[in-house]
């Protein structure tokens, strides 16, 4: 694998490959990887010939400082990861090699930016579209991959994406979770053992309503989910919402496309999860 922490040197490279006929996959990411982020890799290696995956914690999408500090970055083991899924290329850039000094960005994304993660997290996704831009602009991959279960942000990537023009397919990739249903998440590792534990009641409010899902039930279904989260101790609920998995509306009858999403706090940690909801035929 190559790695590369200089923006001009990985373009150098990568423009050689593509001018032999390259396509170029790309996986960025912030580090303190985990096989959900691994299975984006091996889906990334089914699509296309170069893989090029990304590290980089970007300051500009975090609200709370504390939480950027504490964001792991356990970088040597993350890199013997990647190579042992046979990632081609590793971009690892310090945040000086990404911004430079005060810089200005604001793209309107419309409502998504309010929505759900947006409210509880105010700019949180100007951050995201700052730092997608720059990546796709440094690495110019054909397709990008994103997980699941940040689902808010593959419709913001994907707004950003039709805006702006940008010559690159968005494939969103399934959620990984544990054995016992929790979501693969790099926050996880600041869970203690008893949170852990409490943790499970999100994938099982999701699973609730998978199980007994009716497009005529929404309103019920949410409030017996959010019971279900409420009812366990030591998990704060923010939102679990069934909502239009193509604008993050609440869901109503006319809605095709449902998704489940739902955000707590679990201990001190904030958790993301979500599930696509399908209509029996």
């Amino acid at each position: 694998m190559k790695n590369f922490a200089k923006k001009d040197e990985l373009q150098q490279y990568l423009s050689g490959l593509k001018a032999d006929g390259a396509v170029i996959t790309f996986v960025p990411t912030m580090g303190a990887l985990h096989q959900g982020h691994l299975s984006l890799i091996q889906q990334a290696r089914q699509l296309g010939n170069i893989v090029v995956c990304s590290i980089f914690v970007n300051p500009t999408q975090f609200n709370d400082p504390k939480d950027l500090e504490k964001y792991p970055r356990p970088i040597q083991d993350d890199i013997k990861k990647l190579e042992q899924v046979n990632c081609d290329v590793l971009f690892n850039p310090d945040v000086t090699e990404m911004y430079a000094g005060n810089e200005k960005w604001h793209l309107d994304i419309g409502e998504l930016e309010g929505l759900l993660e947006g409210k509880f997290r105010p700019g949180h996704y100007q951050g995201v579209t700052q730092v997608v831009y720059k990546l796709f602009n440094i690495v110019k991959p054909d397709i990008a991959l994103f997980g699941q279960k940040d689902y808010q942000q593959v419709l913001v990537i994907q707004k950003m994406i039709d805006l702006l023009q940008l010559p690159v397919k968005l494939e969103m990739c399934p959620i990984m979770r544990e054995p016992d249903g929790l979501a693969m998440s790099s926050r996880n590792i600041h869970l203690t053992a008893d949170d852990r534990q409490r943790a499970l009641v999100l994938s099982k409010a999701l699973n609730y309503v998978k199980d007994h899902f009716s497009p005529e039930q929404v309103d019920q279904l949410q409030q017996e989910a959010i019971a279900i989260i409420n009812n366990e101790s030591g998990v704060n609920l923010a939102y679990f919402e069934i909502a239009d998995g193509n604008n993050l509306h609440p869901a109503n009858k006319n809605t095709k496309n449902f998704v489940a999403l739902v955000a707590a706090t679990v201990g001190k940690t904030r958790l993301i999860d979500n599930m696509l909801l399908k209509i029996d035929e």
